[in-house]
Formats: structure tokens, C-alpha cells, sequence
């Protein structure tokens, strides 16, 4: 139903079993698992909050619908100290979890066929924020870690609206602190304001990881700075090098409309950057005549760091 619940403290203290299994924590706050009548959910502790923005932003999050998003369930205001949203649970958890585990026990290796999946749908969610819903909104934190994936490897888009419920300014210092390792679009440390086009950067910049099932940066690699790397690698035509070396197959157009989407995504400056539909257009092989990429200046800084390393 579209009607979205009220909690009352007490109800999501119990519902918790006192706040006891904690599936992870942001800058907005921490997330345990609950139950509610039997359903499974995710109960989202908020740390700090913008009062007076709070319950119209519930009500604005709690009327978006979409197979990529996850899904506002209810809330709980009580008193001056409490606010809580409670989500639907999605099982297999953030998408870092299963993209970048290198564990040998139990290492799932996602396959291209999932990785596209899970591409695509993201950017079917996010182009939903950026045009189709009610009010337009820049969610500000993609990267794995905010990408959901359910028991059938769908993605999910999770934490949405939440920017604007911290207040403007807090959200910039928060996203600038938290951002560090990359997804940050350069506009949001030159005070240049913020579009659409912020979230692009951090999708392509998630994108390359899902291709490469690395981290972007990894100062011990011999490639310290990946996107640098593959972008190089696409101007020369190179696509076979990118995918993750764990993966014996893959779609060779999938790839190469993938990696390029992914470099035209990362352009410094936004006005070249595509919007999130052109993007779904671009990885569906439907907007075919784009033409390649240019390796990004900003990237330029890398290579002189690889020089200095030697």
C-alpha cells in the first residue's frame, strides 16, 4: 500500500529486539534488522536531523515507487530525540559486499550478465529520481555501499532524500567528508552547485568498479588508479584488459558500451557528462552513436603520481 506507517519508538525498539543486529552505518546513522509482523525490515537510526524538513521529506520519499529503489516502509518522530525510517529488508545486503569479497570461503564472483544487470538497473533507478518523481531528487551518495541487491542479484538504489533532510550546508560537509575515496564529483569541492549531473559522476565512477570488481583506488596495485587506467585502455581500444580477472566470460558490446558510458560519466565538467536516461539509452545500446570518451584532466594528476612511483 502507498500509505506509509508511523512507528512509535517502543514499537521499533521491540521490533529490533532493542536495536541488536546492526547491518551497517553511514553518516546518517546506523541500520538494524526488525521484523514487523512477520516481515523482515531495516530499521534506519538517524543521528542528526533537520526538524522542520523531516516530515515533508518522509512523505516525499514515502511516495517513491520503483523495482530499483528501496522502498521507505514507515517512520517514527517521537518526541525531540527520535527519528527512525524503516525500510523494506533487501536481502543480500550492499553491493561492496559481493563485488569487491576476495574472500576464498566464501567468494561469490558476480558474472558479467549480473554485473550488467545490476548497471542498469541503478541507473533505471536513479534516472527515476533525477526526472520521473514528483520532486527531482539528487541522492549525493552513490557509490557500492548504497546499492542494495536482492535475492535474485536486482539492485536497489537505498538512502535517497536523505541529503535534503540534513539540511543543505551539512549534507555538503558530510558528502565531502564521506566522499573521499573518489565517487565525488569535483564540483562539490569547488562550491559549484550542485545537479543531477553530481550523481552521474559518482554512477560512472561505481560503474568502472562493477566492471573492474576493484576498488577505483588501490595504492598497492600496479594500477593505483583504475579509472585512469581503463580510460587509456578504451582510447586504444583495449576492452578485453578491463573486466575483473576473475571472470572467464562476458558480453564484448556489453562491455564496451559500459566502459565507455562509464568514461563519459567522469567527465570533469558536467555539461559533458550524459543525464541518467541518456545513460540507460547508452548501456541498452539504444543511443548508439556516441562518440569516444576523452581521457578526463583531472585523471592527468595520476599520471604524474605514477611517475613519481615508478
Amino acid at each position: 500500500s502507498g500509505e506509509l506507517a508511523h512507528f512509535t519508538f517502543k514499537q521499533l525498539h521491540a521490533a529490533t529486539d532493542g536495536f541488536r543486529k546492526q547491518l551497517g552505518s553511514g553518516g546518517f546513522g546506523e541500520v538494524f534488522k526488525g521484523s514487523i509482523q512477520g516481515e523482515a525490515v531495516a530499521v534506519k537510526r538517524l543521528m542528526r536531523f533537520d526538524d522542520k524538513q523531516f516530515r515533508a521529506e518522509v512523505s516525499t520519499i514515502g511516495t517513491i515507487q520503483h523495482m530499483n529503489l528501496v522502498r521507505l516502509r514507515g517512520f517514527c518522530a517521537d518526541g525531540a530525540l527520535q527519528r527512525l525510517l524503516v525500510y523494506e529488508f533487501v536481502e543480500r545486503g550492499s553491493l561492496d559486499r559481493s563485488l569487491f569479497n576476495r574472500d576464498a570461503e566464501n567468494s561469490i564472483v558476480l558474472s558479467w550478465t549480473q554485473r550488467f544487470g545490476i548497471a542498469l538497473g541503478t541507473a533505471k533507478g536513479l534516472a527515476y529520481l533525477h526526472e520521473e518523481c514528483r520532486d527531482r531528487i539528487i541522492h549525493c551518495d552513490i557509490k557500492p555501499e548504497n546499492i542494495l541487491l536482492d535475492a535474485e542479484m536486482k539492485p536497489k538504489v537505498g538512502d535517497f532524500g536523505l541529503a535534503k533532510l540534513m539540511g543543505r550546508e551539512f549534507s555538503r560537509v558530510v558528502t565531502s567528508m564521506r566522499g573521499t575515496r573518489g565517487y565525488l564529483a569535483p564540483e562539490w569541492l569547488s562550491n559549484m552547485p550542485i545537479t543531477p549531473k553530481a550523481d552521474v559522476y559518482s554512477y560512472g565512477m561505481t560503474l568502472l568498479e562493477i566492471i573492474s570488481g576493484r576498488r577505483n583506488v588501490n595504492v598497492q596495485s600496479k594500477q593505483p588508479f583504475y579509472p585512469f587506467w581503463a580510460a587509456q585502455q578504451v582510447r586504444n581500444g583495449e576492452f578485453a584488459k578491463l573486466p575483473d580477472d576473475r571472470l572467464e566470460e562476458w558480453d564484448e558490446d556489453e562491455l564496451r558500451r559500459a566502459a565507455k558510458t562509464a568514461l563519459w560519466c567522469v567527465q570533469d565538467d558536467e555539461i559533458n557528462r550524459p543525464s541518467m536516461k541518456t545513460v540507460v539509452q547508452m548501456l541498452e545500446g539504444s543511443a548508439t552513436d556516441f562518440p569516444d570518451p576523452v581521457i578526463p584532466s583531472s585523471f592527468e594528476i595520476w599520471l604524474e603520481i605514477e611517475e613519481e612511483s615508478g
